[in-house]
């Protein structure tokens, strides 16, 4: 007898691990891995580096939109991690522009899973989990908060008798419901919450609660006021007032102001909108139950919601038809809130700037006033404030041929920034300024050039140069770079006025010594800070 073997028939199972919509190629633990992007992603969030070879700070999922292996409503992507390149490719592509890069020290490929049975396992890998060792416990990633989402927010809320008690918790369970979905954290958004009727009232600041549900019972404790809707007169307060120090404010992360108004205000919201701008600040008006035609009668500017607004483009403004299910607008209210490239009102002086540092190295300088000189770059750039979405630093040294100390996408802290400044070294050799310009303006500039910071150039130099430096010149102006020359000792004013932005005057700086940098520092700052405003303008 001859028996047969019926053949087994084996499904490959292929497990997904799941990630958020803003888990990055470094998050990832392994070389090669399925994971499962979530659907409804908010693409224009999305932070994408390069194209078919991504770099590994992008989002995963955003490079998988970019590539078109996934669609915004999510699914399987296969993940392989590959080593670090250079000049990583800004590519328009399935509703996504990715952004250049100089280098970076590891990347990424996506493609689609080999067909098999898919299972999805485990929690969203997301950008707080750490590259390596146990999982954190739950108490870890509630303090952290939300990477993604970092802003500092005061909620200005309706305390008026126009919103009236029963309105007025049902506005507090609104901002409850935000505040949780947030991820408030010491690392995520911080809040607090002002109340706002004949006189504004702080109910807490920033500092005062970095958990969600603490934040979440301290909003359940605050008691209805009553009065006039002086919306005006809360919103100046806040915007001078709340955004302090003393009160939790950081540095380099968006300030945001979220306006509930119930029906109209009693005053008048133009001019506290100019001063909270003034100050820096993101302010969004969420309004409710909009005056009807026939109350239009009764309100003071019926233009107010585009008065106070951060900008008049739609983002800035939020209308929710009733407090009734409200639970629905949620969800786009916190993606407007975390979008910070979207925060126009934050952009200052202080975080929207790349500023390059180009330094003479030549032989004249000599090794101690080569120390004076990375002083002055040190002093130049603490009055900045350096973070992944702020301002950035890079430094090129020069003699006959240049180096790239370090470019803008290397450092992203003040400290580490001013501890690569201190670690340059001396080159020593001749002057050939000229090069060094469009070795800059090329190498260094050229990854950022469609970035959203403004390009600024601070040359300091010693002597004459070897070449010609009006025509390089000329060609980072065009380049959109302003550019600060400073001289010392023997450097020709002729030089110097030739590679200043105009008007040259006030473009131009010159001390006989090294010693007098340091009096130049204030100078430098306030003349970055004065063509920011007037490229605004």
């Amino acid at each position: 007898l001859t028996s047969k073997r019926t053949p087994c028939l084996l499904i490959a199972r292929a497990v997904l691990s799941a990630v958020s919509c803003f888990t990055r190629g470094l998050d990832l633990r392994k070389n090669n891995i399925d994971v499962l992007c979530p659907s409804d992603c908010p693409i224009w969030q999305f932070q994408v580096y390069g194209n078919v070879a991504y770099a590994s700070l992008s989002s995963v999922c955003g490079a998988a939109v970019h590539r078109g292996v996934i669609t915004s409503k999510g699914g399987p992507v296969r993940v392989q991690i590959l080593p670090g390149q250079e000049n990583y490719l800004a590519i328009y592509a399935n509703g996504i522009q990715s952004q250049a890069l100089a280098r970076w020290s590891s990347s990424f490929s996506v493609s689609r899973p080999m067909s098999a049975a898919l299972e999805a396992v485990g929690r969203p890998i997301s950008t707080a989990r750490p590259p390596t060792g146990k999982r954190p416990k739950k108490t870890v990633e509630k303090k952290s908060g939300n990477k993604d989402c970092k802003a500092d927010i005061a909620f200005l809320i309706d305390g008026s008798y126009n919103i009236g008690q029963r309105r007025f918790n049902l506005q507090k369970n609104f901002v409850g419901k935000v505040a949780v979905m947030l991820g408030i954290g010491s690392e995520g958004p911080h809040v607090g919450v002002v109340q706002a009727s004949e006189h504004p009232k702080t109910e807490f600041y920033l500092k005062n609660f970095t958990a969600s549900k603490d934040v979440l019972f301290a909003i359940k404790e605050i008691g209805f006021k009553g009065g006039n809707s002086n919306t005006g007169k809360a919103l100046k307060h806040t915007a001078q007032r709340f955004f302090t120090a003393e009160n939790g404010v950081r540095k380099g992360i968006p300030k945001v102001i979220v306006v509930f108004i119930d029906g109209w205000p009693s005053d008048n919201l133009e001019e506290a909108g100019i001063v909270a701008r003034e100050f820096g600040i993101n302010v969004f008006i969420v309004s409710i139950a909009k005056p009807t035609p026939e109350e239009l009668g009764m309100v003071q500017d019926i233009g107010f919601v585009e008065k106070a607004v951060c900008q008049n483009n739609g983002f800035f403004s939020y209308n929710i038809p009733t407090w009734f299910g409200t639970t629905k607008y949620v969800k786009p209210l916190v993606q407007k809130l975390c979008a910070h490239e979207q925060m126009l009102c934050s952009k200052t002086c202080y975080n929207s700037v790349n500023i390059a540092f180009l330094i003479d190295g030549s032989s004249s300088v000599g090794d101690s006033n080569f120390r004076l000189m990375l002083e002055f770059i040190s002093n130049v750039a603490k009055s900045f404030e350096i973070t992944d979405i702020g301002a950035k630093i890079a430094a090129v040294q020069f003699t006959y041929d240049q180096r790239t100390e370090f470019s803008f996408t290397d450092y992203v802290t003040k400290e580490r920034v001013l501890s690569a400044v201190r670690g340059i070294r001396y080159m020593s050799g001749g002057t050939a300024t000229g090069e060094a310009i469009t070795y800059t303006t090329r190498n260094v500039f050229g990854p950022v050039r469609d970035g959203a910071n403004k390009n600024f150039l601070v040359i300091l130099t010693d002597g004459q140069s070897y070449d010609d430096v009006r025509g390089p010149a000329v060609s980072a102006h065009k380049a959109g770079i302003t550019t600060f020359s400073i001289g010392i000792a023997w450097a020709p004013l002729e030089d110097l006025k030739d590679m200043a932005s105009e008007p040259r005057e006030t473009h131009t700086f010159f001390t006989r010594e090294f010693m007098g940098l340091e009096q130049l520092v204030p100078d430098v700052v306030r003349g970055i800070c004065r063509d920011f405003l007037d490229s605004k303008q």
